[in-house]
């Protein structure tokens, strides 16, 4: 289900984060959570579970670029059928858009990250797959978008422990800003991007189950940054996928093609209460 969020009420109280588990499938993250194996991530999406929508592009330069210009994962319903569904949490101001709605938060800038900049918020960028490695021109675009922005390998899709050690980062960097300035905080997360036959043991190929087990994986990280997060303001959290990809499905291998496994994404946003801690 989807919860409706005021984002222009937003502005100024609550903290920001946009994370997008790089390359899971709808389906994947879908039999996960009724399997049991995301307890934390069944904890805060609203009604319990995903919502199915779809990707606004089929890899992950595409489709970040597209969220960072305020176009998150659209609803699967049609427009027609629930119009105000589809107005956007956020939007780069042109003319003629009909997503944007009166709870849109809107900015004069080309994209929402400089848009949260300039309302005086500090723009944290924890990189995950090549695209946010700054180890070329294209590779520094993403990340270029932030006031800070890290990623080594340790980070990236070839680490088997890379979801302890985003989040491990991403507590640091939260705990590094001042606590009367608000956070932008983006995670990408690297575990779900093929390699991650190796969360299944040894002599495993890429698959729908071993995405399952990277997401599980994940999972067990999330509650220190739900908790350090939590702990500075009230949050907007935005979760969901990028794109998904195939594994045989059809013919196809991978992504960057027009199949529903591609297109088809998890979604949520939610709003998360400030959870002031208490000394003992």
């Amino acid at each position: 289900m989807t919860m409706r969020i005021d984002a222009a009420a937003c502005l100024g109280t609550h903290d920001l984060l946009l994370m997008t588990f790089d390359t899971l499938r709808f389906d994947v993250a879908a039999q996960a959570l009724a399997a049991g194996e995301t307890p934390n991530l069944a904890a805060i999406l609203p009604g319990g579970g995903w919502e199915k929508r779809h990707s606004p592009a089929s890899f992950t330069f595409a489709a970040h670029q597209a969220f960072f210009a305020g176009f998150l994962p659209t609803p699967a319903a049609p427009r027609e059928a629930d119009p105000a569904a589809h107005h956007r949490l956020f939007a780069a101001r042109f003319p003629g858009s009909e997503t944007t709605g009166g709870g849109t938060l809107v900015f004069d800038t080309p994209d929402i990250v400089s848009g949260f900049a300039g309302h005086g918020y500090r723009t944290v960028c924890i990189g995950g797959t090549g695209f946010f490695n700054k180890r070329s021109p294209l590779g520094s675009v993403l990340p270029g978008l932030f006031d800070e922005s890290w990623w080594d390998e340790d980070l990236g899709v070839a680490c088997r422990d890379s979801a302890a050690n985003q989040i491990g980062c991403a507590v640091a960097r939260i705990a590094a800003q001042p606590a009367d300035r608000r956070l932008f905080l983006f995670v990408n997360i690297a575990a779900c991007h093929p390699p991650h036959h190796f969360y299944r043991g040894a002599g495993q190929q890429d698959s729908a189950e071993s995405q399952r087990a990277a997401l599980a994986a994940v999972d067990r990280q999330l509650p220190a940054l739900f908790a350090a997060l939590q702990a500075r303001a009230p949050v907007l959290a935005i979760l969901c996928s990028d794109h998904g990809t195939t594994f045989g499905e059809d013919g196809y291998q991978g992504h960057r093609i027009g199949h529903p496994a591609v297109w088809e994404v998890p979604y949520a946003q939610t709003l998360l209460p400030q959870r002031v801690r208490v000394a003992a």
